[in-house]
């Protein structure tokens, strides 16, 4: 059973973590980064000697883990789903640095009995040696299993709906090894390494982190706009879909102001990621 107090209450403490070149680099190659070794705007983010460090890498910064899994919170972890990410840049990340990460829970509504809860974590990653912000993060986890507790009712969101056609098309091919690549920033889930863990969860073959996606929407949905994927500001989405490592992944864009656009994801007709927005830092 639920326990939304604990949850509510549950002390993250203070993190930290210091990561280096090397470790940026892996980030990027785990995004994609580097399908074509002679392209200049990926070397930026690859080359160790005058390195570009992706936005979105804060996001794996500093991570609580798998604490949502402690027998103490009462959560069906069986029935957790990851169902979005949304994050704020500030401060860009040097090649190399210290970083603490701060954690709370900020709401935990109930949709009812038999159709979850939604948890929103919100985490602060910030350098250790100069106190800048550089990421402020919103994740949000679908409680599928632990609806009907009599907690606040979860707010009705707006849906992103399209009007005309995009403004931009993009395409991304995620390598087949992406998942093997990506889980050395931290996410050490077999669900995207082992065929026989993937297969007992109900797919075919291991499947692309979630966090990887949308580190690909920052970049490609950049590029087919002609930003630089290293002013990204501030990105969100809904994870609609799984992505498969060997998939070509379609985002269709649409422009939402001079330095803004919102976008969703396709994987030949199957959505898999939705209600996108991007801004880029001016």
């Amino acid at each position: 059973m639920i326990r939304p107090d604990a949850i509510r209450d549950y002390g993250f403490g203070v993190r930290t973590q210091s990561y280096a070149e090397r470790d940026a680099i892996l980030y990027a190659l785990g995004v994609g980064l580097g399908h074509d070794p002679c392209d200049a705007g990926d070397l930026a983010f690859l080359d160790e000697r005058s390195l570009r460090v992706l936005p979105t890498y804060g996001v794996t910064l500093c991570s609580p883990g798998m604490w949502i899994r402690e027998p103490a919170l009462g959560v069906d972890f069986g029935k957790l789903v990851h169902s979005a990410q949304a994050a704020e840049f500030f401060e860009p990340l040097p090649p190399r640095a210290t970083v603490t990460g701060t954690a709370s829970v900020v709401s935990l509504t109930d949709r009812g009995e038999g159709r979850g809860a939604v948890l929103v974590l919100e985490r602060e990653i910030s350098n250790a040696d100069t106190d800048a912000v550089h990421c402020r993060l919103r994740q949000t986890l679908l409680l599928r299993g632990d609806g009907g507790f009599g907690g606040p009712e979860a707010p009705r969101e707006a849906k992103f709906e399209p009007v005309g056609a995009p403004d931009a098309v993009g395409h991304y091919g995620i390598s087949p090894r992406a998942a093997l690549i990506y889980r050395l920033s931290g996410d050490w889930n077999p669900l995207h390494l082992d065929p026989g863990f993937a297969a007992k969860a109900g797919f075919p073959r291991p499947i692309l982190h979630g966090l990887a996606s949308y580190a690909v929407a920052g970049v490609a949905v950049s590029r087919a706009l002609g930003r630089d994927p290293g002013a990204v500001g501030a990105l969100a989405c809904k994870f609609s879909g799984v992505v498969m490592p060997g998939d070509e992944v379609t985002f269709e864009i649409w422009k939402d102001g001079d330095a803004s656009a919102r976008f969703r994801a396709l994987v030949g007709d199957r959505k898999v990621l939705d209600d996108g927005a991007i801004t880029w830092k001016r």
